[in-house]
């Protein structure tokens, strides 16, 4: 296809872009499904995935790598890779703080917001950025969106139940793959659903302080909002410190 063909069917797909936009479906979700939707997956990832589908750019009077929230973005596919108008997918990207060009090696992912499909031809569609977590980058990648389901209780401590000091986990990372969180953020943990976690588990989050005879020290209390395979999302919903990667967690049955 010549670069004139291509420009002119970007075009038309531009003219049928802001009715198909009139109304989101992000209207309809809460706060606290948001919050979820924008927290990091429970999953790692290598080097670029082949195939993915992407976000080039956008049309505009100077070319752009940075995008927000009700921006229209071009995505590297159309209807010959499956895309139709309507669908929705979350806006991801591989956390690469501190890695090398060319590094392959899992890292977690990042949620950067999402979008929905406004016009599409054979080759090319248009998206609107329905919700933009943080800023968006050409080159993020597209993954089907399903909109969160919130666990009962997922938003408060509950202390109930008793500990389980046999079976501990540890906090992983959280967003950005930063070492330490707060009261309402969000951390990876290294226990998914593998070893049985599901959403809304509840774990104590202890400090092994390494100082001979002083006991472990309670940090924080965490709700389990998402799991993968060996790894869950956690909320902390109480915290007298910032819980660090590589505190312990004792689950409560």
């Amino acid at each position: 296809m010549t670069p004139y063909r291509i420009l002119t069917a970007i075009a038309l797909l531009t003219l049928g872009a802001s009715a198909a936009a009139a109304q989101t479906p992000t209207d309809s979700l809460t706060p606290l499904q948001i919050a979820l939707a924008c927290a990091p997956p429970p999953a790692t990832s290598g080097g670029t995935a082949d195939g993915a589908l992407r976000v080039l750019g956008a049309q505009d009077s100077s070319a752009r790598t940075l995008f927000v929230q009700n921006d229209h973005v071009v995505v590297n596919g159309g209807t010959a890779k499956g895309l139709r108008i309507g669908q929705e997918f979350f806006l991801r990207r591989r956390s690469s703080f501190g890695t090398g060009k060319g590094d392959k090696a899992p890292r977690l992912i990042r949620t950067v917001g999402w979008l929905r499909l406004v016009a599409v031809n054979d080759m090319t569609a248009i998206a609107a950025v329905e919700y933009a977590c943080d800023g968006i980058l050409s080159g993020d990648y597209l993954e089907p969106f399903v909109a969160p389901v919130v666990p009962a209780g997922m938003d408060r401590a509950d202390t109930s139940g008793t500990l389980d000091f046999t079976s501990l986990g540890r906090v992983l990372a959280g967003d950005e793959e930063r070492s330490a969180g707060g009261a309402g953020e969000y951390m990876l943990i290294d226990r998914g659903a593998d070893e049985g976690v599901e959403p809304g588990a509840r774990f104590a989050v202890y400090r092994d302080l390494r100082v001979g005879g002083v006991p472990l020290s309670a940090i924080g209390e965490v709700t389990v909002v998402s799991t993968g395979p060996t790894m869950a999302v956690v909320r902390i919903n109480q915290a007298r410190d910032a819980v660090q990667t590589g505190d312990l967690l004792v689950p409560r049955r």
